[in-house]
Formats: C-alpha cells, sequence, structure tokens
C-alpha cells in the first residue's frame, strides 16, 4: 500500500489561534487555569509578538555599524587556514593585513544579516499548530530551532549574494588573495584553501541565530519582565 503523502499545510492566522487556543487549554493542572483565561487570538498573538521581538532585536543590533565587530560571542574570526598565518604575519609586523581582512569580513556579515528581517516574517506567517506546540513546549530555543529549520536556506540564498557584493566593495577578495599570498610565502597555508564568501556567510547565519536564541531565553526566564502584555500572559502561563 503506498504511504499516504504528507502535506505542510498554511493556516490562516485565524485558524492557527483558534486551534492554537484550544490547545493550550489544558497542557498541565499548573497552568490550567491561567491559560484558560487567554482567548485563542491571544494565545497566537504573543507567540508571535515573542518570535518577532527576538528576531527584530537580534537583527538591529547585528545589523547596526560594527555589529559584529563589537560583539564577541559573534565577531567573526579569520578562516581557521589562516589563523596560523595570522599569527605568523604579526610575528613579522604584517598585522595590518590581517586586521583590516578581519574588519572587512565582519561589515560584510552586518551588511547581510540587516537584510534578514522579511524572512523571518515569512516563516512566522507559515508557522502551523505542530510548529506552535512545539515551540511553546520546547526548550529554551525552540524558537530559535524552528527559525534555524524554516528559513536557513533562504537567508543563505539571500545572504550570500550581499556578502559577495560587500567583499566586492571593501576589496575583500582582493585583501584576502594579498594576506593569503604573504602567508604561502612562509609556507602556511595556499590561498585556494577556503571560499570566502561561504565562509563569511556561514558565520552569519550563526552569528544571527546565536543573538535570536540569547533574546528566547531571555523571554521565556523573564516573560513579567517583557513590555509586551500578549507576552507576559502566554509566556508567563507556560
Amino acid at each position: 500500500m503506498d504511504k499516504p503523502i504528507r502535506r505542510r499545510v498554511q493556516l490562516a492566522p485565524w485558524v492557527l489561534g483558534a486551534v492554537l487556543g484550544a490547545w493550550l487549554s489544558a497542557p498541565s493542572a499548573e497552568a490550567a487555569n491561567t491559560l484558560d483565561a487567554l482567548s485563542s487570538k491571544d494565545a497566537a498573538g504573543g507567540l508571535r509578538a515573542a518570535l518577532s521581538q527576538g528576531v527584530g532585536k537580534a537583527v538591529t543590533q547585528l545589523g547596526a555599524k560594527n555589529g559584529f565587530l563589537n560583539d564577541p560571542k559573534v565577531a567573526i574570526p579569520l578562516p581557521p587556514t589562516l589563523e596560523k598565518a595570522d599569527h605568523a604575519l604579526r610575528m613579522v609586523g604584517m598585522s595590518g593585513d590581517a586586521d583590516e581582512l578581519h574588519a572587512a569580513m565582519n561589515h560584510a556579515a552586518e551588511q547581510a544579516v540587516a537584510q534578514a528581517r522579511p524572512v523571518f516574517e515569512d516563516a512566522v506567517r507559515h508557522m502551523t499548530v505542530a510548529d506552535a506546540k512545539t515551540i511553546l513546549t520546547g526548550g529554551e530555543d525552540a524558537g530559535t530551532q524552528y527559525f534555524r529549520r524554516t528559513t536557513s536556506a533562504q537567508l543563505t540564498a539571500k545572504f550570500k549574494p550581499i556578502v559577495a557584493a560587500e567583499t566586492a566593495k571593501l576589496s575583500l577578495t582582493e585583501k584576502y588573495d594579498h594576506f593569503a599570498g604573504q602567508a604561502a610565502q612562509f609556507g602556511l597555508i595556499s590561498k585556494n584553501e577556503a571560499n570566502l564568501n561561504d565562509y563569511v556567510t556561514a558565520k552569519a547565519l550563526d552569528g544571527l541565530f546565536s543573538r535570536i536564541a540569547d533574546e528566547e531565553r531571555a523571554i521565556r526566564k523573564d516573560p513579567l519582565g517583557q513590555a509586551n502584555s500578549l507576552i507576559k500572559q502566554v509566556f508567563g502561563a507556560l
């Protein structure tokens, strides 16, 4: 017998709200009374508001000037193949090239991340009831993992040409080739060992999802401290 075909169904916002509200009515005895007081519209609205808030803060922070460079947690380092070369070049007084390359890579990432918001908004619009249930009852980064699953391919496709344009504008390819060429003189690397645009794109995505996860954890840890009243109601009741 043929297996049934599974289709991903996009639900209208009011349908998602109604079903989510019904499911939320009694996930546990401890939270039932509080969740019963929420309308289906509020339940869906609170979840969407929390996801949008986390994304908004992450994009704003990292998409700002020096958003990556000024954040040690997400600042993009030189590619692994250049780390040893960087140390060697600094030892012989060539630190300027390494610093310029490092800064240019991070500026390319911030330009890409600044364009990410529409992709996340689309992911929120296409969220299913099953997605919502997983996010609300999942771990501290369940929302972030939802975004990673549903947006990574689209963000990569969107980021890569932006990174490529920025690296070209900042002469990053030339900087990389020059830096790698100097390193090759010491027998440390070959300038063909890494695809720089792929590397910067991947690191930009990692940094963005890391910052979104931070924002999600903050909401879950202190829902009552959030400005949005629906976020307080929904996440405070879980």
